[in-house]
């Protein structure tokens, strides 16, 4: 499948549960309010079902919580729908997609989204989300490395369209 745009690529199943459920697990971690945790819940119900939303939810959730740990910013988003991705979102689609399809993009991400005392941790939850959602037949497309260094060498744009 070639995708042609944000728009269309935000809209493929796999890469919306990852962008949104990281926008709206991220988002309630910041406000507090469970409003935008529903609304994960709701998307990931809507795409895999109750059963399998309970549990896709579950290892997004450690994945976010262990990630939000290690940073010394916080996790950064756009609001939930946009089409737009900063550069967090593109490293942590980068970083699933990556260990679901055994490249070096994962590697590159990893090392731009956790800080090296919890770098094994961080991969350990976000290998069991992208394990998960595969498990459940939500394969991203694969991002390769030199889009990762790209993304990265621009990254004081903060947007990609």
């Amino acid at each position: 499948m070639q995708v042609g745009s944000n728009v269309e690529y935000l809209q493929r199943a796999p890469e919306r549960l990852v962008v949104e459920g990281y926008r709206r697990w991220t988002t309630g971690f910041r406000t507090g309010s469970i409003v935008t945790w529903e609304m994960a819940w709701d998307l990931y119900c809507e795409f895999l079902g109750e059963d399998n939303a309970a549990t896709a939810l579950t290892s997004l959730s450690k994945f976010i919580r262990t990630l939000k740990r290690c940073t010394t910013c916080p996790l950064k988003s756009y609001p939930h729908n946009s089409s737009h991705l900063c550069v967090d979102e593109c490293l942590t689609i980068g970083l699933i997609a990556g260990l679901q399809h055994g490249d070096d993009a994962a590697s590159i991400c990893l090392q731009h989204l956790a800080c090296p005392q919890t770098c094994d941790e961080v991969e350990e939850a976000a290998n069991t989300f992208a394990r998960t959602l595969q498990s459940f037949e939500q394969v991203l497309l694969p991002v390769p490395a030199d889009v990762i260094h790209d993304i990265l060498q621009r990254s004081t744009q903060k947007t990609f369209q």
